[in-house]
């Protein structure tokens, strides 16, 4: 069976795992673990441990169990002071990780209990801030308050030395397809390329590497971004030339959809700039890639896994 290491956050990797698990390939998804925002910023203040938010939505959206269990993970105490707004699945695997001491002893207990095939790994083990210096040089600390800074950040980095998990730089070496996931490129995906050890692992891997593009931009990080840009960003912490393929929505978002994400979120459809690709040497895979689930638009989790195995099955 093909292996695949796919890296990301929260919610734009689960959707893709919705879809990619349906599929005979062996997954690796690997997560950031810098969220301080909600539930998870209590959990981390609180036990002193890495976010657990996007690990267990990940793993939610691996898990091979029935609805009922799924709203009864995603469940939250709202109102309870005393429980603070907390999911299930958050207080679950925090209680695991007091227990085991370490993701690596707590996520395969967490894995059965949610009924996964393939294995979900955290970047680190360590409970590391993420910090973004801004174009006019100030510091935002947190993911939270990167994303909602509104502003142009020009640098990424951890508040200290952080060490890759060593099951992470073992599934690059053994993978088929390294893939970068759709999601926040700064705070979903960059945080990944901030430690040397996986940087060159990546780089190492004869893998072809594949980035799947975002849809919409994302303010203050990526206002006015092509399909290019979000590459050019990634081989920036990279090294160049290391994204080989990219799939990216050829086809527009309806004109009352792309209102609302404008106005509301003033988000804007990324373009797919084929010349400046192919000038890069990257092949670009294209299609409608894009659903709209209850007025939200998403990747197309099928469509998108299709895609995906067909690059694998070449």
């Amino acid at each position: 069976m093909k292996k695949i290491v796919i890296f990301g956050g929260g919610s734009g990797l689960s959707q893709l795992l919705k879809g990619l698990k349906l599929f005979p390939i062996d997954i690796t998804a690997v997560v950031s673990v810098s969220d301080n925002g909600g539930s998870t910023k209590k959990l981390r203040k609180e036990l002193n441990i890495p976010a657990v938010g996007d690990i267990s939505k990940v793993m939610l959206a691996m898990s091979n169990i029935n609805n009922d269990i799924i709203n009864l993970m995603n469940y939250r105490f709202k109102q309870s002071k005393s429980l603070g707004n907390h999911s299930v699945k958050n207080l679950l695997l925090a209680a695991l990780l007091e227990q085991k001491g370490t993701f690596a002893e707590a996520l395969p207990v967490f894995g059965k209990l949610l009924d996964i095939e393939g294995q979900v790994l955290p970047i680190t083990e360590e409970n590391a801030e993420l910090i973004g210096i801004t174009e006019d040089n100030n510091t935002i600390f947190g993911e939270a308050g990167i994303t909602n800074a509104g502003k142009k950040i020009k640098k990424m980095l951890y508040n200290h030395k952080v060490e890759a998990n060593p099951d992470v730089l073992t599934a690059i070496q053994n993978a088929d397809l390294i893939i970068f996931s759709s999601g926040s490129l700064l705070t979903s995906l960059i945080p990944h390329l901030l430690i040397d050890s996986v940087v060159k692992a990546i780089k190492a891997s004869k893998a072809p590497k594949l980035y799947i593009c975002n849809l919409v931009t994302q303010p203050g990080e990526t206002d006015n971004f092509t399909v290019s840009d979000h590459i050019k960003v990634l081989n920036s912490y990279l090294g160049a030339n290391t994204i080989d393929i990219v799939l990216a929505n050829n086809v527009p978002i309806p004109n009352e959809l792309a209102k609302k994400y404008a106005t509301q979120e003033q988000k804007d459809p990324v373009l797919l700039d084929e010349e400046t690709l192919q000038q890069m040497h990257v092949r670009v895979i294209k299609d409608c890639i894009y659903a709209i689930e209850d007025g939200t638009l998403r990747h197309d989790s099928l469509k998108t896994a299709y895609h995906v195995f067909s690059i694998l099955m070449e």
